[in-house]
């Protein structure tokens, strides 16, 4: 005879029964996002890159305003005013010409900034399509297409950067094209890697078997699906590209008098370091922070385009 304590016995009126429709038990709790939302989702978790952005924005605002807004042009010169130290009139100063650098150093954000995400962009432009077509092609049309790269990769990018510049003579369009020779190799190398991997997807293989021609499907197949180590590259690009200006200027190849840009205010204000430091202070924050935020942004930019993050 087998002996049951009390509790080993459940009542029914301990439980309360839910009657969930077919409907309810078949949705899924937590919303299925698409590749970039949980991207988007990711990246906005990362406190350090949502800081970065919002100085990044900052400074943005600032070039497109300030200049605006300032009693004061880049160009025009006070002699009574010159070397003045930071007051409320000029907060960051004046140069030796007596130009105020608050005006000077936003305009000169204006073009650095410009010139950055310029460059950054036709690399990536001339690295998708030259790489999409190598990558998709492949054989010894890539064969002959990695070679060329390898030659001009041969060559260090400031030796073609300066050679460029001298020949065209230094200016904002000249500075582009200098920066842009070499800069889209790694660009086309980068999105060839992911054109292989991809090319081979049922999902093209499907399209192929359709008639669908060549270029149509690197540009609505393999381009989308490729695009996330691409703009992590760019994210790079654009302070790499500012620096290479900032360095031009620095030695004499970059915008001409009066035009200013970082690299001009920085080697205008290491001339007089020694005396008046705050010249060469300012655009060297400037410069230093907006790398840094575009850096930041690039690593989580990395950090939310990766598939294997995602869970």
């Amino acid at each position: 005879m087998e002996h049951k304590l009390e509790h080993d016995f459940l009542d029914k009126e301990m439980f309360e029964s839910y009657d969930a429709s077919f409907e309810e038990a078949e949705t899924i709790a937590r919303p299925s996002l698409s590749y970039w939302q949980d991207a988007r989702r990711r990246y906005l978790k990362n406190p350090i890159a949502v800081i970065a952005s919002i100085v990044l924005i900052i400074i943005i605002l600032f070039a497109i305003f300030a200049p605006i807004f300032s009693p004061y042009t880049f160009d025009q010169n006070n002699w009574a005013n010159s070397n003045k130290a930071p007051t409320p009139e000029h907060i960051f100063g004046t140069d030796s010409l007596g130009r105020d650098l608050w005006v000077r150093c936003w305009e000169g954000a204006r073009v650095s900034l410009c010139i950055g995400v310029l460059v950054a962009f036709l690399n990536a432009t001339i690295g998708i399509i030259y790489g999409g077509i190598s990558g998709f092609v492949g054989g010894a049309t890539d064969n002959i297409m990695m070679r060329i790269c390898e030659i001009i990769a041969a060559v260090p990018q400031m030796l073609w950067v300066t050679l460029l510049v001298i020949v065209m003579r230094p200016g904002f369009l000249p500075i582009i094209i200098a920066l842009s020779v070499t800069g889209w190799i790694g660009m086309a190398r980068l999105f060839r890697g992911q054109v292989f991997q991809i090319k081979e997807s049922e999902f093209v293989m499907a399209s192929r078997a359709l008639g669908t021609g060549k270029f149509w499907i690197i540009f609505k197949h393999l381009v989308p699906n490729a695009m996330s180590p691409i703009i992590t590259s760019m994210a790079f690009a654009i302070p790499s590209a500012i620096f290479s200006e900032a360095f031009l200027s620095y030695i004499g190849l970059g915008l001409p008098l009066p035009l200013a840009s970082w690299g001009n205010l920085a080697s205008d204000g290491a001339n007089v370091f020694l005396i008046y430091p705050y010249q060469l202070l300012f655009p060297s924050i400037l410069i230093c922070l907006t790398m840094l935020c575009f850096t930041l942004i690039g690593d989580a930019l990395r950090d939310a385009l990766d598939p294997r993050m995602r869970h």
